[in-house]
């Protein structure tokens, strides 16, 4: 996590601008005043001195306007010091020395680089996220990093590498939440994590998703092989497990409907015989046999 016990701390505060609408019916009166002095300049002995200053005035007041999207906000300063962050929509006015600096509040979608990582056993895999960020506090971002874009760029790739080192790939202990099999806990913590590292610069993680997980292309054919051969034997699990059924039912009905008497040893060979039927991998060939069983 990030040390901000050493920084000193910025909060945004509502302040500086003004509606500009007042403002621009004041520069309107300026630059028409101007023209009235330039007209009436026989008449008047000062008008050159009235015209250049109201043309004067009226580019100040110019200078002081900006606009204002929604989920934009602008920054003012004076002298370096902060003076408060306006978020309201428009056409706004500060006075033209107070400095602006303008920053977008709205979501941003960050998908970040494939990272070679390794996972919580040592296997080396190749993880990617999106996530899905905005700024909360303009002033916090602007002033408590050098670079807010770049910082949370780099934090999203630390926290997936912070995050990823503590899942097994697949195949967990007991209970245990997998990178693979358990996405949205990965998810929710790797947020809770990122978080908890640009909080800082006065950013919100809204969601974070993994993109990308597979493993490194050096392990990828064995790691391949060794889920082949799980699933093989899990199929193979269940096939079994559904034969015996099949043939303890078998045997019940035939027993209790009295359709035929069976000895062990015939019964032996039944279930011999179904085991093979139900869990070959080929059809069974039918044998005929003119004898009996113990002929």
């Amino acid at each position: 996590m990030t040390d901000t016990k050493t920084i000193n701390r910025t909060a945004e505060r509502a302040g500086g601008g003004i509606n500009g609408a007042p403002m621009l019916v004041v520069a309107l009166a300026l630059i028409a005043l101007a023209i009235w002095v330039v007209s009436n300049a026989r008449e008047a002995p000062l008008a050159p001195l009235f015209f250049i200053g109201s043309l004067i005035a009226s580019l100040l007041v110019l200078a002081g306007f900006y606009a204002l999207q929604p989920n934009t906000a602008v920054v003012l300063t004076l002298f370096g010091s902060y003076r408060g962050s306006d978020r309201r929509p428009g056409l706004r006015w500060v006075p033209f020395w107070i400095v602006r600096k303008k920053i977008s509040l709205r979501v941003r979608n960050v998908t970040s680089e494939m990272l070679k990582v390794n996972d919580k056993r040592g296997n080396p895999i190749e993880i990617a996220a999106n996530v899905v960020w905005h700024v909360a506090d303009s002033a916090q971002a602007l002033f408590d990093v050098d670079d807010y874009t770049a910082f949370a760029n780099i934090q999203i790739e630390t926290a997936l590498r912070e995050v990823s080192r503590h899942y097994a790939y697949d195949h967990g202990e007991e209970h245990e939440a997998t990178l693979r099999d358990d996405a949205e806990a990965v998810s929710e913590r790797l947020r809770e994590d990122l978080q908890g590292r640009v909080a800082v610069a006065g950013i919100t993680v809204d969601e974070c998703h993994l993109m990308h997980l597979a493993y490194a292309p050096e392990i990828a054919g064995a790691m391949l092989r060794r889920q082949q051969a799980e699933a093989v034997i899990a199929a193979r699990s269940m096939i079994v497990t559904g034969a015996v059924s099949m043939v303890e039912q078998a045997l019940k009905q035939l027993s209790e409907r009295e359709v035929v008497e069976l000895d062990e040893e015939r019964k032996a060979a039944m279930v011999s015989n179904l085991l093979v039927v139900l869990c070959a991998d080929r059809d069974a060939q039918p044998v005929l046999n003119t004898g009996s069983l113990y002929s």
